[in-house]
C-alpha cells in the first residue's frame, strides 16, 4: 500500500512561539514562550524552553523548526566552547550571532531555522542580534519573532524605552509575552525569561496563571 505523509509530518515539529530580547541600562532580558507546534495548528508540547544558553552570558531564543534549530545552537555550543579554549576570554556577544549566522547561511536550503541572540561582554556591554533564517544578521536594541509577534508590534513600539531599569525591563517583556501568548493559538504555556548583567546570569519563570491579564481569557 502506498504511504503518504501528512502535511504535518512534512513540516515537522515547529516551535510555533513569541520570542524577545530587550536591552536595559546595564543588562537584556530575553524571552520565550514555552509550546511547540506542528504544522501551526496543533501544539505537540507545552514545556519547551526555548531560551538556549550557548556560553556563559551568551543566550539565543531559537524560532523554526525544532530539529533545526536544536543542531545549530549546540554545533554554536561547540564552536563557542572552542573559541573561548583559543583565545584565553569569553567569547563577544557578535562572536556567538555571528556563528550562529554562518550556520544558518551556508545551510539556507536545507534549514528553517532563526534566531535572536542577547547577551553582554567586556567590550559593547548588552547587546541583541537577530539572525533571520536565510543567515542575515542585525542588530537591534529589541526585537521580537515568532507567530505571536505580529499580535505585539503596536505594544513594543509604544513601550519601549532605552535606558529602562531592569525591573522595567522585565515588566514590560513579561506584558509583550502576555499579550503575544493570549491571542497567538500556538504560543502560550509558561513564559521563561533571562536577565543577563555584567554580574551574572537570571533565569526567571512565570507560570501561565501568574501572568499579567489584559482583556477576559
Amino acid at each position: 500500500m502506498e504511504k503518504h505523509c501528512t502535511d504535518s509530518q512534512v513540516r515537522g515539529v515547529s516551535t510555533g512561539t513569541t520570542i524577545l530580547a530587550a536591552t536595559f541600562n546595564g543588562g537584556v532580558v530575553i524571552g520565550s514562550d514555552s509550546r511547540a507546534s506542528i504544522g501551526g495548528e496543533y501544539v505537540s508540547s507545552k514545556t519547551i524552553n526555548k531560551v538556549i544558553q550557548v556560553h556563559d552570558r551568551i543566550f539565543c531564543c531559537i524560532a523554526g523548526l525544532l530539529a533545526d534549530a536544536q543542531a545549530v545552537t549546540k554545533a554554536a555550543k561547540f564552536h563557542l566552547s572552542f573559541h573561548s579554549v583559543q583565545m584565553e576570554t569569553p567569547p563577544l556577544v557578535i562572536s556567538a550571532a555571528s556563528v550562529l549566522k554562518e550556520l544558518c547561511y551556508k545551510n539556507k536550503d536545507e534549514l528553517q531555522a532563526g534566531f535572536i541572540t542577547a547577551g553582554w561582554d567586556r567590550k559593547k556591554g548588552p547587546q541583541v542580534y537577530v539572525v533571520s533564517l536565510g543567515g542575515m544578521l542585525i542588530s537591534q536594541p529589541v526585537t521580537i519573532g515568532g507567530s505571536g509577534s505580529t499580535y505585539i508590534y503596536g505594544y513594543v513600539d509604544a513601550k519601549y524605552k532605552p535606558n529602562m531599569s531592569r525591573e522595567e525591563c522585565l515588566q514590560f517583556a513579561t506584558n509583550a509575552l502576555a499579550l503575544a501568548m493570549g491571542r497567538d493559538n500556538v504560543s502560550g504555556g509558561v513564559a521563561h525569561l533571562v536577565v543577563i548583567t555584567e554580574t551574572g546570569v537570571e533565569h526567571v519563570v512565570v507560570p501561565g496563571n501568574k501572568l499579567p491579564k489584559f482583556h477576559d481569557e
